[in-house]
């Protein structure tokens, strides 16, 4: 008759049952498996740091209107480009009418335009007045940090009737929440930082660049800043549109992202010699 050995039996099943739940644990924690602690990946289509420039985000959340209609005033046609642009043809754009052009040196405490030489010395030597814009990055750094560093890296002033006083680039964030996470005090507080240091580095009020719904939102419609710093307003369509609070007109207007030679295409408020005011201070 069969001997039967139950007892062991059962702490042999144990003992394969406990191998295999360590064996499936260990996988769990091996890097892709299910409920493993692994780096999430960026939001797929999130642009790279540092590619970010003038009017990103206007098509995305104002949509893209007509062209201007024809307009009475006197207005001197510009450009502003980044280094999505590279080396810019600027004859080819002093031929087309541009008399005027900003050019991005910085981004955030990280970034410099590669380009920057080539772009802002080229529209010089044409013959263009020309400046430097700044595109703040709120989360990154404070106020202050940032306008130092885009002084530094090629965004400072001088009374040479050519060049123009920076700017300031505040508008969605390309790489995560709109508003950067700040309250809309908050942004307030930013924004009054970096435009006080760099009038303090530069004697220069600087320009605001930035579209209407955003600063609603990011700012609460903040109108502080209408009667010290000149706004560029963005605005893709055949009007400008409504202003942010605190201005009663627009500096420049940002007209089209799809400019016919490159660069997004801009009209300043008045005739060239209003250009020359601006750079003169």
């Amino acid at each position: 008759m069969p001997v039967h050995r139950s007892g062991t039996t059962g702490r042999s099943f144990a003992a394969a049952a406990g191998a295999l739940l360590a064996s499936l644990a260990l996988l769990l924690t091996l890097p892709g498996a299910a409920g493993a602690t692994t780096p999430a990946d960026p939001p797929a289509g999130t642009p790279v740091r540092g590619s970010a420039h003038m009017g990103m985000g206007v098509i995305e959340h104002d949509g893209q209107g007509g062209l201007p209609r024809g307009d009475r005033v006197v207005q001197t046609e510009g450009v502003d480009v980044s280094g999505h642009q590279g080396n810019v043809n600027w004859a080819s754009l002093w031929n087309s009418g541009v008399k005027w052009a900003y050019v991005k040196a910085t981004e955030g405490n990280y970034y410099k335009n590669p380009y920057f030489a080539q772009q802002y010395n080229g529209s010089y030597n044409i013959g263009m007045i020309r400046g430097a814009y700044h595109f703040g990055t709120p989360n990154d750094s404070s106020g202050a940090n940032q306008a130092n560093y885009f002084v530094d890296g090629g965004g400072g002033w001088s009374r040479d009737g050519k060049t123009l006083p920076g700017v300031l680039d505040i508008e969605w964030n390309p790489y995560g929440e709109q508003c950067y996470g700040k309250t809309p005090a908050q942004m307030v507080a930013w924004i009054r930082d970096f435009l006080t240091t760099y009038k303090a580095r530069t004697s220069r009020d600087a320009v605001i660049y930035t579209a209407t719904s955003w600063w609603k939102t990011c700012t609460g419609n903040y109108a502080g800043f209408g009667s010290t710093n000149p706004l560029w307003i963005a605005r893709y369509d055949t009007t400008v549109g409504e202003l942010p609070a605190g201005w009663g007109f627009q500096t420049i207007w940002q007209y089209t992202s799809t400019g016919p030679i490159v660069g997004d295409h801009n009209r300043f408020n008045g005739a060239l010699d209003r250009v020359q005011a601006l750079a003169n201070g």
